[in-house]
């Protein structure tokens, strides 16, 4: 968005919390940029705001605008069919309009004044079908400089560096149980922050003899190129799904922060497969049951699950062709819609 013109109130980096305790450390600051954006907004004086994601800052934000008479829009709904379902009044409250990505989430805000449209996903717009896939497959290998005829495996311990601390070491020692076993198994990290390269860098010194391709850039190429992905949970976990790749989802936080997602939770699920199928379609292994030896284990039983289970890719298929739905130009019309909407008015 910078390459094509926009204009940065403020550095992204800023913006980049994560679970419950880091967003409470850093509220002073938070607060301090949704007051430079107000007062931003009062003078610009916008037809309409996009908040997209980043639920707690923009509904904030959004609602404080809609106060003011400003139409707003809230690109993601946030997981309120896994937890915290108190939410829905809060985005009700904030947006004219939510632009969710998945078919059931319209149906939770029915009883509420937002107007909510399913969009379907922009990520399954930008990958193909997975059918016929395999010479993506050897392309990806090729520009990773690995042998496409070995067993190359993803390894997507997250993005941010609290989750490469919580899982990192595990996913990399779960790479070595695997390589027992599997000589001419390759692993495959990406990393999209310097970082996590550095850390990459340092943990394979550690672990000389792991056959360990690091790049920099993000999941799609290492997905494509591998058989089989161990994957932090979140939306490499659909991204996965949508390439056609085998995946075991793991996922850790804190102690404290895990207590208190265990009580708001409300699915049985958390990886996005697995929530939009209904069922357990990809093993999930979290907290301290994503012990190196468990992970090894999953990893191996999964490799071969579309040789095993033929319904197992046909399901990604079906999932993908829902969630498939021109995401851009739906979420484009809705917006327009809202301006006309609020110039009739």
């Amino acid at each position: 968005m910078a390459m094509e013109g926009l204009e940065q109130l403020v550095s992204m980096d800023r913006l980049a919390v994560n679970g419950f305790v880091d967003p409470i450390r850093r509220l002073p600051d938070l607060l301090g940029i949704i007051r430079l954006l107000l007062r931003t907004y009062a003078e610009v004086g916008p037809d309409l705001f996009v908040g997209i994601d980043f639920n707690v800052f923009n509904l904030l934000l959004e609602r404080r605008l809609k106060r003011r008479g400003i139409p707003t829009v809230h690109y993601v709904s946030p997981s309120v069919y896994a937890w915290r379902r108190g939410r829905v009044r809060r985005v009700a409250r904030a947006a004219n309009v939510l632009l969710t990505l998945f078919p059931f989430e319209p149906e939770l805000y029915r009883h509420t004044r937002v107007n909510a449209v399913f969009v379907g996903h922009p990520l399954a717009d930008a990958i193909a079908d997975v059918d016929g896939n395999e010479r993506a497959r050897h392309i990806a290998c090729r520009e990773l400089g690995i042998d496409p005829s070995g067993t190359p495996i993803a390894v997507l311990p997250g993005s941010r560096m609290s989750e490469i601390r919580m899982l990192g070491d595990r996913f990399l020692d779960a790479a070595q149980i695997v390589q027992r076993q599997l000589p001419h198994a390759q692993f495959i990290v990406p990393c999209v922050r310097p970082q996590i390269a550095e850390w990459v860098a340092a943990a394979h010194r550690a672990r000389p003899q792991l056959s360990l391709t690091a790049y920099h850039g993000n999941a799609r190429v290492a997905l494509t190129a591998c058989k089989v992905a161990l994957v932090k949970s979140g939306t490499s976990t659909l991204e996965a799904m949508l390439l056609g790749r085998p995946m075991v989802v793991s996922y850790r936080l804190g102690p404290v922060t895990y207590r208190l997602v265990r009580m708001l939770l409300r699915t049985p699920f958390v990886a996005l497969p697995n929530i939009l199928a209904g069922r357990a379609l990809v093993p999930e292994l979290l907290q301290n049951a994503a012990t190196p030896q468990r992970l090894a284990d999953a990893l191996l039983a999964e490799l071969d699950k579309s040789g095993v289970d033929p319904e197992y890719l046909s399901e990604f298929r079906r999932l993908g062709d829902i969630l498939r739905r021109d995401a851009n130009a739906r979420a484009a019309e809705a917006v327009s819609q809202c301006l006309e909407a609020e110039n009739r008015a």
